[in-house]
């Protein structure tokens, strides 16, 4: 078996997919794509699919290691997001041609099913309530909230205030039964977590995401000593080596991206990195259907698994869903807050092909929004 054809499409609201084709006939499926720089993802895409192309499929580890160390540059957003897309589809075809699922070509099954989470929105508690009431009611045993927008360099009382409101407003909401994570999205600097992670200690927050950005991991170890809230980060880590000043600085959680980390090859040498730590994984997912099925598979493999994020009906998923792409919804249906394993070859999706192909090149590039301070100064999104 040989690849003949790597193609990419960008689909609504702000995906990038990449289907590889064999002479054989087994088509494999990734997601490569640095969220609001697609178009640049996949330009290296196409670059990196000049070393696969009539290579054979089944050589996934000496392809990954081609794909980022064949060149003097390497590692960073761009360059990993376009090896985990074409890793997944390495992974899906191996999948296809034996049969299996790809977690069983992992090791097999740990667990049967995997916990999820749902998003909520809500600027004031009371908004943050019935978002995380409507989640209960569907069945969902833990949701992720904001824990702010554009924060001052250093936060005033009226803004710990409103972060700490609505923390409690989501506990009071969900009872003592359910979790709640609060992302920070690195919009804090380090002096502004130290002063409000303690004040959310009562509300015992399942983990407080990304208190600070990535660039000052190296200040990790001492906000992680000062707090009594579970740390997490890593959607901003890309390899191993990015990776291990966190878990050494003590945090709680690691959470990888399959369509940003080196994909499912690196994902699950991440995971086992982390679990010499004592670390949990909690994949990170606000994305597309492939790479929530890649994220799964390894899910469903790793002991060290915490809980899967996820984003079907996503309030910022705005001209498509991830539903609309896959052939089979029931793949993803979710059963008390939780996914059931895929017993499916490959992924365990079958991408609707002709949903993608028509909806290729329809919306417009997507990029971040710009926040400014008051003053004007450039404000972290």
């Amino acid at each position: 078996m040989k690849i003949t054809r790597v193609e990419t499409f960008a689909v609504p609201p702000r995906w990038l997919l990449c289907r590889v084709e064999t002479d054989d006939g087994v088509v494999g499926w990734g997601e490569p794509v640095v969220e609001g720089r697609a178009a640049t993802v996949r330009t290296a895409v196409h670059e990196l699919a000049e070393l696969l192309v009539g290579k054979d499929p089944s050589r996934i580890e000496d392809h990954w290691q081609l794909m980022t160390k064949g060149s003097f540059y390497r590692g960073g957003p761009v360059l990993s997001s376009a090896v985990a897309g074409l890793d997944q589809a390495l992974w899906d075809i191996a999948g296809k041609t034996l049969g299996v699922p790809v977690h069983v070509l992992l090791g097999g099954p740990v667990r049967d099913r995997v916990r999820a989470y749902s998003w909520v929105g809500g600027d004031d508690p009371a908004e943050v309530a019935d978002s995380v009431t409507a989640q209960v009611e569907a069945g969902f045993t833990a949701v992720k909230m904001n824990a702010s927008g554009r924060m001052n360099r250093l936060a005033t009382v009226t803004d710990l205030n409103r972060i700490v409101g609505r923390a409690e407003a989501a506990r009071e909401a969900l009872g003592p039964d359910r979790d709640f994570a609060i992302d920070f999205h690195g919009r804090f600097t380090a002096a502004n977590a130290r002063k409000v992670l303690p004040r959310l200690a009562h509300t015992n927050p399942l983990f407080a995401e990304e208190p600070v950005l990535p660039e000052y991991t190296h200040l990790l170890g001492d906000l992680v000593a000062a707090s009594p809230v579970p740390i997490a980060t890593g959607e901003r880590l890309y390899s191993r080596t990015d990776a291990l000043p966190a878990v050494q600085a003590g945090v709680a959680v690691l959470q990888p991206d399959l369509s940003h980390a080196g994909g499912i090859s690196e994902v699950r040498r991440i995971a086992a990195l982390a679990e010499t730590f004592d670390v949990q994984i909690a994949p990170h997912c606000p994305l597309g259907p492939v790479s929530l099925a890649a994220s799964l598979q390894i899910a469903f493999a790793t002991p060290n698994f915490l809980i899967q994020e996820q984003s079907i009906g996503i309030h910022y998923n705005t001209g498509a869903e991830v539903l609309d792409y896959v052939v089979d919804r029931e793949v993803f249906r979710f059963h008390e807050g939780h996914f059931n394993r895929p017993t499916a070859p490959g992924l365990g999706i079958e991408v609707d092909e002709a949903a993608v192909r028509a909806a290729n090149d329809s919306q417009p590039s997507w990029h971040s929004p710009i926040w400014r301070h008051q003053d004007g100064s450039h404000a972290e999104w």
